[in-house]
């Protein structure tokens, strides 16, 4: 029986796949998909014209009312401001009227200067920027290959996005090297709008650090010293997503990221060549397992929908592990993000890696919305 096409909403761009830094952790250049090594450096204006007429071929056939636009890299800010404003423009040429193309781009920051910013205000482009923490803890992997550090430039390009009032927020990947309550007070201090807290990419092949105690919690035991700070707070400092996204779903909502829930848009990514490739998290499973064998150079977006990996990536109950379905917290974790579920067997039909951290975490915070209610409804008996 065939599967109904479930139309991409969310197109993440590699406008260029190479990066001025070389973090020591990152999964495009030093993990084990290496594909990037024969990509070109930067997308082809006629890769961007393809790109474009997919993507509003995929708008009108399905009369999509808003779809995402993620400028990604390596770092995107190497296409330069030109290739940038020729991407967002193409594509909302070829959409419906109708349709609403929403623009972030995610950037390490260190390039930012007025060209940039005069592309992101005239196309209301909004911009995450990658950081580790303060300067030490981020300086010890966010380097240039040359071993130089990039807090400097990176607080620079902030205080450049800030000032433009085109900032969204910084993404943050856990370090357990590193002290939860520094980090958090060192991410405040930059004044973000949102935080993103997201948990290394690995899985059962290649797991990650500090699992080697089969019952320990140790990405929980990190997080929760943060949730805790920040519900906290007498006063709400900026939203976390991960945390936010729980709260919601505790509470019949709605997630906002792929980490939890059932909730995540579906996307495809779009490689410098115009190949497509169903999450660049699967770069860290095995070589090439993301990849679809489809471009917009020779098949539509619907044909990319309905591959079976992508069919596989939409996050349903019935896609996890038999243990996962049964239970009681599965509707909020939602089998945790897809990668984190490979397995030695080459599949994903496996516990998330994260699997004890996540059940932790969300017990955490139920019981603290718990008390919470309780004391509210106390406070006005």
């Amino acid at each position: 029986m065939r599967m109904e096409t479930v139309p991409f909403r969310q197109f993440i761009v590699k406008l260029h796949s190479r990066c001025n830094l070389s973090c020591d952790y990152c999964y495009v250049y030093h993990h084990v998909d290496q594909s990037w090594r024969g990509r070109p450096t930067v997308m082809s204006p006629e890769t961007i014209a393809a790109l474009a007429r997919r993507i509003g071929e995929h708008a009108h056939r399905h009369e999509l009312r808003n779809v995402d636009l993620v400028l990604h890299g390596g770092e995107p800010l190497l296409a330069g401001p030109a290739v940038i404003e020729d991407v967002v423009t193409a594509v909302r040429s070829r959409v419906p009227s109708a349709t609403t193309v929403e623009v972030t781009l995610q950037t390490n920051g260190t390039l930012v200067d007025d060209r940039f910013l005069a592309v992101f205000r005239r196309h209301q482009v909004g911009v995450g920027v990658s950081v580790d923490g303060g300067r030490a803890v981020h300086d010890r992997h966010r380097r240039y290959a040359d071993g130089r550090p990039s807090f400097d430039r990176m607080a620079r390009g902030l205080d450049l996005l800030r000032e433009a009032s085109v900032w969204t927020g910084l993404l943050c990947t856990i370090d357990l090297d590193n002290d939860p309550g520094e980090v958090y007070a060192d991410l405040l201090a930059l004044g973000p709008p949102q935080i993103d807290l997201l948990l290394p990419l690995a899985n059962w092949v290649h797991p990650p650090a500090g699992h080697g105690d089969s019952d320990a919690t140790p990405y929980a035991d990190w997080l929760v010293a943060v949730f805790d700070r920040w519900f906290g707070a007498p006063r709400r400092a900026t939203g976390i997503r991960l945390f936010e996204s729980i709260i919601a779903l505790l509470l019949g909502g709605h997630s906002e990221t792929e980490a939890v829930g059932f909730d995540a848009a579906h996307a495809v990514t779009i490689e410098t060549d115009g190949s497509l490739e169903a999450t660049d998290a699967l770069k860290t499973t095995a070589p090439g397992l993301g990849a679809l064998g489809l471009s917009v150079h020779g098949h539509s977006l619907d044909e990319a929908a309905g591959h079976p990996l992508a069919c596989a990536l939409r996050r349903t109950r019935e896609s996890l592990a038999t243990a996962c379905r049964g239970c009681p917290i599965v509707a909020v974790c939602g089998g945790g993000q897809y990668s984190h579920r490979y397995g030695p067997d080459g599949g994903f039909r496996h516990r998330s890696v994260y699997c004890r951290d996540l059940e932790r975490l969300i017990r955490h915070i139920a019981s603290r919305l718990d008390a919470e209610v309780a004391a509210r409804v106390h406070a006005h008996a």
